[in-house]
């Protein structure tokens, strides 16, 4: 079995909860059009990373192709 590691940007923004006040962040994933959240910036990035792992997972079984970066793997915040 080949292994291949893939390295996606993340971006990391500021978010509010819809339909509240609590504040939090949304961690999206370009090249995948995928995205997750959580309560501290760390959250949402183990949520985003878990997220994609599951969704190239699926690709696989589907035997879709997997996406490959659209630009060097960088982890963006504001």
């Amino acid at each position: 079995m080949k292994t291949t590691v893939l390295n996606y940007s993340i971006m990391i923004d500021p978010d509010t909860e819809t339909g509240g006040n609590k504040s939090g962040f949304t961690a999206f994933c370009p090249s995948l059009g995928i995205a997750d959240d959580g309560d501290t910036v760390e959250e949402a990035l183990l949520n985003i990373q878990k997220t994609i792992e599951f969704h190239l997972q699926c690709l696989a079984q589907e035997g879709e192709e997997i996406p490959t970066p659209s630009s060097p793997a960088s982890f963006l915040t504001h």
